[in-house]
């Protein structure tokens, strides 16, 4: 939104002269200023100038010697110019002297011979001032708007302005309008403002003795205003209004057309003007489309309407789309006599579903999809009576009418003086509260009998449509105060223990995670559908209807995605090291119908194993065990069991070498694994990263088991270390368990410390080294025990592995 200082100091003369102070405090209240444009700057030290004589160069073809007069300021002076439409004597022109810096050309002029002859100084083009991009001739001027010698900012105001360039969020549709930015401004500075009453209808006519007017859709359209007007003469606009539209950014088309365009700026409110003699039938009827219907709208295209979009018709077809643009077939010419001028408010919905539908972003759209205030339609009217009749010469030829559909009653909110403290955290004057509402519009109701004293009820304003409850108030009142007038209290803080089950869950997996050496990322719970196919994930069971990004369309079921999209992010900003983890929720389709959120933690480790007095070596899948091991036992304090997967079952975004489930007491809880190449490159991970998932809910159902002390052994151990050559399908965890079984309750720790391949080692075989340490609570074990125990060791892994001992 661009709004117009100069104009905001017309509607509310006490506002402050320095237009950085002014945008200052609009950015405090919440109306952002994300910037300030000087606009017409060369106007105060550019002159009207009166032509008086102009003759051709005697040199140089295409130029010309004109003499001017500027007054007191400069005096006569001759000056070259090329331009082909330098008016005879008498005329008037914009001269920009030498010395005057022009910033849209970036120069300061300077006396020098043009083809021999010195210039005094350069007859301007609307380009060269900045007030437009007209450099087709120079810029001749209306007669006598000022004497010669005036700056060209005095003799046409609107020529000199600051633009404000406004970021609104889209509740505030207040502000669209100067109207409400004035307002706005009134009420931070307690400046007065005076909403500008309606002028009287002149018109003596009744509005159906030259239209008919007909709401088929109330809901669509509830509030329907308008009126004709008669001799009408469409011309250009005088230069104060081109150069205030375009200063906000609007083509000036023609005095009708840009009368609707100011008091829309003006009272954020759209509205359109129809030629009366091009509406069929004397009829205007406001209804659905019907499926296929046609239009062409003023940009040219002919569309085909949908059955939901609310179109305004004559009596024989649609001659505009509600809320977003009119049609060819009615629009402003210059042979229009006699216009109607519309003012309505539509349902903001239907408005933005057709913008999006036919992609037509407008002014007019941009205003309604967020809700116009409908109670200042006759006001708006009113005013454009005014400015039709002043730029164009027409006068109302019936009385303003508005027709009510359906009807809008305004909101009713009741306000407690303590509720603002308590919400504040600071005292509010309930006087100091009134005052401030009142500046915004806002009425306070006498009170009922009976009601609390404490309390006052307040009617919200019709432009004030994102206002509907006590805590909208007491915002109000916050913004106007100035939130640096809340004070800073730190409160008193009471720590609590978890308030939910889940809550402590996500706390301990976060604190085991944390233990382990990684770094929490956090990641949107929205996906798109691709990345949760490349990690294998289940697919999403819950679809954003509105996703803010096409890559955001989907819930995670899985987190694996962020995640990655993390350690691309790292790599391509060079850095290669990653230890990542994420603890959420994610979304699955239930077994019963509807969907499950289940609590899970995913990791990925990247880069190189930490090293000091050797080669750094590449992180393998044993890194990934350990890490599960360890994530494992500081959440139940069990054991894990790593089971490489069968082929048909095996997750699909983990390697064939080196995926593995996680089980633990027979339940599984997740799984690891190296990525598969098709997910790395799916990523652009450029490298393998190793990638573990746990269900954090399947894994604490099993139980928590509390932690076990033992008495420090009072009798010594005795170690036996078993090398055994098997064969390279057998997991070194049945190895491991195969060995407990047979060592018996003297085995007091089975450890797997080796694993050896190539060399000696026959193809298709590995050694893989166990230490065993034996030790029995209540004696001191004999050899011969502990080598009856080993035999039975030895003889176990020989029948259910075919291993041999190693030599």
């Amino acid at each position: 939104m661009k709004a117009s200082v100069r104009w905001l100091r017309e509607i509310c003369p006490e506002l402050p002269e320095d237009a950085e102070v002014l945008a200052a405090r609009f950015t405090a209240a919440g109306i952002e200023v994300e910037a300030t444009q000087a606009f017409g700057a060369a106007t105060e030290h550019c002159l009207v100038a009166e032509v008086l004589a102009r003759r051709p160069h005697p040199s140089r073809s295409g130029l010309q010697i004109v003499t001017v007069d500027a007054g007191a300021r400069a005096g006569k002076l001759e000056v070259v110019c090329g331009a082909s439409n330098v008016p005879e004597a008498g005329g008037l022109v914009v001269l920009a002297p030498v010395g005057t810096y022009l910033p849209a050309k970036g120069v300061t002029l300077e006396r020098r011979p043009i083809a021999g002859v010195e210039s005094a100084g350069m007859l301007c083009s609307e380009k060269e001032l900045g007030l437009g991009d007209d450099d087709a001739g120079i810029l001749v001027l209306p007669s006598k708007p000022a004497p010669p010698g005036t700056s060209l900012a005095q003799a046409v105001p609107e020529a000199r302005d600051t633009i404000l360039e406004i970021g609104l969020t889209p509740n505030r549709a207040d502000g669209l309008g100067h109207v409400g930015l004035a307002r706005e401004a009134a009420a931070l500075f307690g400046s007065r403002f005076v909403d500008a009453a309606p002028s009287a209808g002149v018109g003596r006519g009744r509005l159906g003795d030259q239209v008919s007017i007909a709401i088929e859709d109330g809901e669509r359209c509830p509030y329907y205003g308008a009126v004709v007007l008669s001799g009408a003469t469409v011309a250009p606009s005088p230069l104060g209004v081109r150069w205030r539209l375009g200063a906000l950014g609007v083509r000036s088309i023609s005095n009708v057309v840009d009368v609707t365009n100011l008091v829309m700026l003006e009272y954020g409110h759209p509205l359109h003007a129809f030629d009366l003699d091009k509406v069929r039938g004397g009829r205007i009827v406001v209804r659905r489309a019907t499926e296929g219907e046609r239009l062409l709208t003023l940009d040219g295209v002919d569309r085909a309407l949908s059955a939901d979009d609310l179109v305004i018709c004559d009596g024989e077809g649609p001659v505009a789309l509600a809320g977003v643009m009119g049609g060819g077939n009615s629009e402003i010419s210059a042979s229009t006599a006699r216009i109607l001028v519309e003012c309505a408010y539509f349902e903001p919905r239907g408005v933005r579903r057709a913008a999006r539908r036919h992609a037509l972003h407008t002014e007019s759209s941009h205003r309604f999809e967020r809700g116009v205030d409908w109670g200042d339609t006759p006001a708006v009217l009113g005013r454009t009576e005014e400015l039709i009749a002043i730029l164009a010469g027409a006068s109302p030829s019936t009385e303003r009418r508005v027709i009510e559909a359906q009807p809008l009653a305004r909101r009713m909110v009741a306000l407690r003086t303590a509720r603002i403290g308590g919400l504040l955290g600071a005292d509010v004057d309930r006087e100091d509260a009134r005052a401030i509402l009142g500046r915004l519009g806002f009425v306070r109701q006498p009170q009922p009998e009976g009601a609390d004293a404490a309390a006052d009820v307040w009617e919200v304003p019709s432009h004030r449509s994102d206002v509907a409850r006590e805590v909208d108030l007491i915002e109000e009142v916050a913004r106007v105060r100035g939130y640096d007038a809340i004070p800073a209290v730190l409160p008193a803080v009471h720590p609590s223990r978890d308030r939910a089950p889940q809550d402590g869950r996500a706390r301990r997996a976060r604190e085991a995670a944390t233990g382990a050496g990684l770094s929490e990322a956090i990641s949107l719970s929205f996906v798109s559908p691709g990345d949760l196919e490349a990690v294998g994930a289940p697919a999403a069971a819950v679809t954003v209807s509105n996703p803010l990004r096409e890559d955001q369309s989907v819930m995670r079921t899985s987190l694996l995605p962020g995640l990655l999209h993390a350690v691309a992010r790292a790599r391509r900003h060079g850095e290669r090291e990653a230890r990542l983890f994420s603890v959420g929720r994610v979304f699955l389709a239930a077994a019963e119908g509807g969907t499950e959120e289940r609590l899970m933690l995913s990791a990925v480790l990247a880069g190189s194993r930490a090293a000091w007095l050797s080669k750094p070596q590449p992180l393998d899948v044993w890194d990934g065990k350990g890490l599960v091991e360890g994530l494992v036992r500081r959440l139940v304090r069990r054991d894990v069991v790593v089971q490489p997967p069968a082929a048909a079952e095996r997750p699909r975004h983990l390697h064939p070498r080196g995926a593995a489930w996680i089980e633990v007491d027979g339940a599984r809880v997740g799984s690891f694994g190296p990525l598969h190449p098709d997910a790395v490159d799916a990523f652009s991970l450029g490298e393998s990263v190793l990638a573990l998932e746990l269900d954090i809910e399947a894994l604490e159902a099993l139980g928590r088991r509390a932690p076990a002390f033992v008495a420090p052994p009072r009798f010594p151990a005795s170690l036996r270390d078993v090398a055994v050559v098997v064969r390279d399908d057998v997991a070194a965890g049945d190895l491991e368990g195969a060995v407990r079984e047979a060592a018996g309750e003297l085995a007091e720790q089975v450890t797997l410390f080796d694993r050896f391949s190539g060399g000696a080692i026959p193809a298709g075989h590995a050694s893989l080294a166990l230490r065993v340490v034996y030790r029995a609570p209540d004696r001191t074990l004999t050899d011969a025990e502990v080598d009856a125990r080993h035999e039975r060791v030895v003889a176990q892994i020989r029948s259910r592995f075919g291993g041999e001992l190693r030599s």
